[in-house]
């Protein structure tokens, strides 16, 4: 991959997004999604393998109700494979050849390079997430018998465990949203030039809150639209990943300079 040459400190100029550029990118994304869709089954394959894994192993303990949280934190670490949706969106915008070392190299690629710093972050986001979802369960509904919360969910439409869901929702969207505000543009501003992850999250940031309300309702389509494509048995997610990986990239070019 061409590397552009940035002086230090690296200036980097974002665009405030509107209606326009989310369409724009939603259409280039399918359009890449078709010339492409190997590539993006492929690497959507990864999740779709991870959440059956998931809920196999919550089945196995007993635990089946934890696949919720879990799930919810788990589409968190869809960056890491965005890198090869956003490369494959690179190679077709410059019009160089797809192949496969290119193609799913490019991770590997990216270990001497500013992504691992920022892939951190998410993992610690993802981490801690876990951690207030267990905490959150036990303040509501610790005292609940455990037979009666594995054997039914009559226990979540107690007040207690109405409660717990009304608390986790707020919790699971303020760290969905700060993620979703360093996260958006900083990935494939990562990928596609020399900057360090805290100005491409400062950069990301900027994006978001110079248009909070065009950029936030991106995002929760996005999140809206991952939640659908696990429905099926996570099978949704070889169509919703590769779009959404895609558009990300194509709304990215259109927000920074």
């Amino acid at each position: 991959m061409a590397v552009a040459e940035e002086a230090s400190p690296v200036q980097v100029t974002v665009m405030a997004a509107d209606g326009s550029d989310i369409l724009a990118a939603l259409k280039a994304g399918w359009r890449d999604l078709r010339k492409a869709p190997v590539y993006g089954m492929a690497f959507a394959l990864v999740y779709v393998l991870g959440g059956w894994l998931i809920v196999a192993a919550f089945t196995l303990k007993g635990q089946l109700w934890w696949t919720i949280p879990v799930s919810a934190g788990f589409p968190i670490l869809g960056p890491f494979i965005a890198c090869g949706f956003y490369e494959i969106s690179r190679r077709l915008e410059a019009g160089e050849a797809l192949s496969p070392a290119a193609v799913f190299g490019v991770v590997a690629r990216q270990k001497d390079r500013q992504i691992p710093s920022m892939a951190a972050v998410i993992v610690v986001f993802f981490l801690f997430w876990n951690f207030l979802s267990h905490m959150i369960f036990a303040l509501f509904l610790g005292t609940s018998t455990l037979t009666n919360v594995t054997s039914s969910a009559a226990v979540f439409l107690t007040p207690q465990g109405m409660a717990m869901l009304a608390m986790g929702t707020l919790v699971g969207a303020a760290f969905a949203t700060l993620l979703f505000a360093v996260s958006v543009v900083s990935l494939p501003l990562l990928l596609d030039r020399e900057v360090d992850f805290v100005t491409a999250m400062i950069s990301s940031v900027r994006a978001v809150t110079a248009a909070p309300v065009v950029m936030l309702g991106w995002g929760a389509l996005i999140a809206v639209s991952l939640f659908v494509a696990m429905l099926p048995g996570f099978l949704g997610l070889f169509v919703v990943l590769p779009l959404y990986g895609h558009a990300s990239w194509h709304l990215y070019r259109r927000l920074i300079v």
